[in-house]
């Protein structure tokens, strides 16, 4: 089987790769460092069609496939993982789930407004009490009349402080567990919503992380998203879809890593030579390379699931796991090649590191990739 990119998706990379050489690459240390919403940048990927790139152009999208936005995302997290996160929590967690399972009103209102309409997306599961188990949600939203009052609030939201357009999931009948979660579009202008705590985090400064709290939140009747009880179902389909997203953030992160790494050394002598001419050094990026390029195929294979399969489970489980595992290796033994250069903030591979380890985290744990594939390949 060969794979070989289509001439827009290779056209789709080049863009992509440029505009971050020039306007996300400079920047990228400065935003961890201060940990600012990189909102210019973000801005010029509205005006790129980068956010919401799968979005069909009818709903305003630029109506790219989902290798082509996988590939963006990679570029991008190449040299500024924060950026990448926010253009995949926009694209796959909120602008995914309103294609798949809004109504025809729904698209017809939401996705304009978050592509054109330069709108920023956020997803909204994660509870103090319920992290990987959902069905631990106390978030609730009562039906009254033509809207809904929701209640509660959400945890280490992505995008969460900057967020216009949301996709909450909360408790409509709390007895039925999982059976019991509905789906919800709710605007941050909606009366009731509010910000709560902006998390300080190890690594993707740039990318805004906060708690989203509902006081008597009125969200209109007709902002449920999919039926009553089936958001459970919802949030697993989108998170597949998501999966795919932090793999490809995280293949960005190893392969940027890896470039710096080579770069630093080609140029840095010791003992007479570079150090890039000691066989142990070679064989680490021989390593570095081989998983890279499996990574790869595991991300691209997941894309193209997405885009021609009704599901799409295991390959995002598998491409999520190799990726996230892998930027990790990748980061740690970049920081190791760089010596007491690797462990300052003077060289990108410190960030990246820290970048790194929330890949095997969120979006679902190293350990939960490996329960969703071994459940489904032994059933």
């Amino acid at each position: 089987m060969e794979l070989k990119l289509s001439r827009e998706q290779e056209l789709v990379r080049k863009m992509v790769r440029d505009f971050t050489e020039n306007e996300i690459a400079p920047i990228a240390a400065e935003t961890d460092k201060t940990s600012e919403y990189p909102a210019e940048t973000i801005d010029k990927l509205f005006r790129y069609g980068v956010m919401g790139m799968a979005v069909p152009k009818e709903y305003g999208g630029a109506g790219a496939d989902d290798l082509s936005a996988s590939i963006a995302i990679e570029e991008i997290s190449k040299a500024c993982p924060s950026t990448g996160d926010i253009v995949a929590t926009h694209n796959g967690l909120c602008c995914n789930p309103i294609l798949t399972f809004g109504t025809e009103e729904q698209k017809k209102k939401y996705l304009p407004m978050l592509t054109k309409g330069k709108k920023v997306g956020a997803f909204c599961l994660t509870e103090p009490n319920a992290g990987s188990d959902a069905s631990k949600g106390t978030t609730t939203a009562v039906l009254e009349g033509d809207h809904y009052v929701m209640n509660g609030s959400k945890i280490f939201i992505t995008n969460g402080y900057v967020a216009d357009v949301l996709v909450v999931f909360a408790m409509t009948n709390p007895a039925l567990g999982t059976k019991g979660i509905s789906a919800f579009i709710v605007e941050s202008s909606f009366p009731g919503f509010s910000v709560g705590k902006h998390e300080e985090k190890m690594g993707l400064h740039g990318s805004p992380t906060a708690e989203i709290v509902f006081t008597d939140c009125i969200v209109p009747k007709e902002n449920l998203l999919g039926v009553e009880g089936k958001g459970f179902n919802i949030a697993m389909a989108t998170l597949d879809g998501g999966r795919i997203g932090i793999a490809a953030q995280a293949l960005g992160i190893a392969e940027g890593a890896m470039q710096e790494a080579m770069d630093f050394t080609k140029s840095r002598v010791q003992f007479g030579r570079p150090i890039s001419k000691f066989q142990n050094t070679q064989f680490k990026f021989a390593d570095m390379y081989v998983g890279i390029q499996a990574g790869q195929l595991l991300l691209y294979k997941a894309s193209l699931a997405k885009a021609t399969q009704k599901r799409f489970t295991v390959e995002a489980a598998c491409a999520k796991l190799f990726c996230s595992e892998l930027a990790m290796k990748v980061t740690t033994e970049a920081v190791q090649m760089l010596g007491g250069y690797g462990y300052t903030k003077d060289y990108p591979v410190e960030r990246m590191m820290r970048d790194a380890k929330i890949t095997e985290i969120y979006e679902g744990t190293s350990e939960i990739q490996r329960v969703v594939i071994s459940g489904n390949i032994l059933r």
